[in-house]
């Protein structure tokens, strides 16, 4: 098949074949396609859009594209979670320990963070000695030992996602659905998980700002899983105003840490919780969710979950001192305290300002080439809806450079307002989809473009 036909074929909004795809994927993946045409296909998909078996097609050649993963000798379930990126979003390190202490089996794959949102990774590299970047042969023997391996892509796994993104990323055609959706699936699903929770984040810090487009994504995503034969569930969650009080990498596995140790913010543990469950509730190690999120809290109040986090550390070099003394954790030398001006309530504490300012701080990268500085970051002592008095304390910047600093406060300065009256009310779990809605509604993941305003 030529490139130049399937080009045309999709830029005419015509349907593509299983074997076209597979033809686009290999053919980008093994260098027979120029990368212009591997990018003027990108933007014909950006226009025009994938049907649900279009979509599905393209996740199967990604993964067919390198290894998938086979954990069928290891007894138990083997589980997964992802979310779509947010600000203070820690709930991986969470929940992973706390699945394995309940008896499943966590092969989890991360990313790092870009921009103003955070990545698992990057968090995990804050403590001093720990390896995410595992050999196949490690990745196993890890969880072997604990059940769990915490790493990042490996180059066997889904290599034509590595090389797309690339191309998405200086082709401005990042933000299309069903690329999205391919690109988190394929990944995902060459793990060889039997089940996935996909935790999409919707509100003004998270990629998908509008409702409409976290429900098409999170619809699609567990349509391709189900199409893959991976039991698949999503949470759309609120990403209005960050997730914890802790933004920074050291700062945010502290409280990942107080968090197991039962005494961490309500709203992280809470999803974490929730997450978790879902995750046993798949994978059959509780006959009802009632049951799952039971077991969850029983494995966080006993300190098992805590427990198994200090046996990943064992196992991937990690200092074990950190559990007991943060102060093994990287420290920045300096705190800067904002304070408000008036006295009133808290009507918004934006989370997309919070994640740049800490990013320009070091915590994140402006380039994927940018060194992170794990000790920098901020610390919220308010969340939305709190009153406040004049002067009092609204966040505490742990911060290494004053020229950082200084293009930082701009936006921090700005991250949370005070008013006369109480905002309403927003939940943190705006809906669970179990069923992807896409085979009825066949437009769902055609044609679409994620919304990245308003």
């Amino acid at each position: 098949m030529r490139a130049v036909d399937i080009i045309r074929k999709k830029r005419d909004d015509q349907t593509l074949t299983a074997a076209e795809i597979e033809a686009f994927i290999q053919g980008a993946t093994l260098g027979h396609w120029e990368k212009y045409q591997v990018s003027a296909m990108l933007m014909a998909i950006f226009f025009r859009g994938l049907s649900p078996a279009e979509t599905t097609a393209l996740t199967t050649a990604m993964i067919a594209s390198g290894s998938r993963l086979d954990w069928s000798d290891l007894p138990g379930p083997k589980l997964d979670k992802h979310s779509t990126g947010g600000v203070g979003d820690k709930t991986s390190l969470i929940l992973a320990p706390l699945v394995v202490a309940c008896g499943g089996k966590v092969p989890m794959m991360s990313g790092r963070g870009l921009g103003h949102t955070g990545g698992t990774l990057d968090k995990l590299e804050a403590i001093p000695g720990f390896r995410v970047g595992l050999s196949l042969a490690e990745f196993r023997q890890a969880m072997e030992k604990v059940g769990c391996g915490l790493i990042g892509q490996t180059a066997e796994v889904a290599p034509a996602d590595k090389l797309l993104y690339a191309l998405r990323d200086v082709t401005a055609t990042v933000e299309s659905i069903p690329l999205i959706a391919a690109s988190i699936m394929s990944k995902k699903i060459a793990e060889g998980v039997d089940a996935l929770v996909i935790d999409v984040k919707v509100g003004q810090g998270a990629f998908m700002k509008n409702y409409n487009d976290a429900e098409e994504l999170a619809e699609t995503l567990v349509g391709i899983g189900h199409d893959e034969g991976v039991r698949t569930l999503a949470f759309i969650t609120d990403m209005e105003q960050p997730l914890g009080t802790a933004l920074g990498n050291s700062l945010e596995i502290i409280e990942s840490l107080e968090v197991l140790k039962g005494r961490g913010p309500e709203d992280v543990a809470t999803l974490s919780v929730k997450l978790a469950a879902a995750m046993l509730w798949l994978g059959g190690l509780a006959k009802d969710q009632a049951e799952a999120d039971d077991k969850i809290r029983q494995a966080l109040s006993s300190g098992r979950g805590l427990d198994v986090f200090r046996q990943i550390l064992r196992q991937q070099g990690g200092s074990e001192e950190i559990v007991d003394d943060y102060g093994k954790l990287p420290t920045a030398p300096h705190r800067r305290t904002l304070t408000a001006d008036r006295a009133g309530g808290v009507t918004a504490v934006h989370a997309e300002k919070l994640g740049l300012g800490s990013m320009i701080l070091g915590a994140g990268r402006e380039r994927m080439e940018d060194k992170v500085d794990h000790a920098v970051g901020v610390l919220l002592h308010v969340k939305r809806g709190a009153k406040v008095e004049a002067g009092q304390p609204l966040l505490e910047i742990h911060y290494r450079d004053e020229a950082r600093l200084a293009r930082a406060l701009p936006l921090l300065e700005q991250a949370i307002e005070i008013g006369p009256h109480p905002p309403l009310a927003r939940p943190l779990i705006h809906a669970v989809i179990e069923e992807s809605r896409r085979g009825k509604r066949d437009t769902l993941a055609m044609g679409s473009r994620v919304s990245m305003v308003d």
